[in-house]
Parts: structure tokens; C-alpha cells; sequence
């Protein structure tokens, strides 16, 4: 079992490059026909709408995109919580 709570691990960090990747060239690549940042973002996009979302409830005029930190928060979180009742169900 420690080679599945291991690839979730994997899944996690791949996700989170991906966000900072994404958060890195946004500050130089706006291109929408760029085609790796438009893969880039149809990729994230579904992880930090949702979080964009809730923050734009409490701060409707929000300048800076704090999603991202939002989100790499939450899903280490989740992914703390799910590695340990994958060992824990093991162990």
C-alpha cells in the first residue's frame, strides 16, 4: 500500500509544479495561442477556479490572484490527509 499512498505523493507534486509553473508565466506569457500555456491552463484551471471563486465572494474587487496560494494550501492538506489513511489503513 505504501506504493499507492507514494504515488499520490507523486500526483501531488506534479500538480504543484504545474500551479507554480502556471503562476511563473503568467508573469511573462500572456499569448492565449501559446499552446503550451493554453495546455497549461486547461490543466490548472479546473484546481483554481473554484478557489478564484470563493475569493472573489469575500473580496469582489481582488487585483492580485491569490488562488493559487489558496489552493497549494488546501491540497497539501488533502494530500497530508489522504497519505495518512492510506497508511494508516495499511500499518
Amino acid at each position: 500500500m505504501w506504493q499507492i499512498a507514494e504515488a499520490v505523493d507523486k500526483l501531488f507534486d506534479v500538480i504543484y509544479y504545474l500551479v507554480i509553473i502556471r503562476i511563473l508565466l503568467s508573469w511573462f506569457v500572456r499569448d492565449p495561442r501559446n499552446r503550451f500555456y493554453a495546455l497549461l491552463v486547461q490543466v490548472t484551471e479546473p484546481i483554481l477556479a473554484p478557489f478564484r471563486m470563493l475569493l472573489l465572494r469575500f473580496v469582489p474587487d481582488m487585483r492580485i490572484d491569490f488562488s493559487p496560494i489558496i489552493a497549494i494550501l488546501v491540497l497539501n492538506m488533502l494530500r497530508s490527509a489522504i497519505i495518512n489513511l492510506l497508511l494508516t489503513f495499511v500499518g
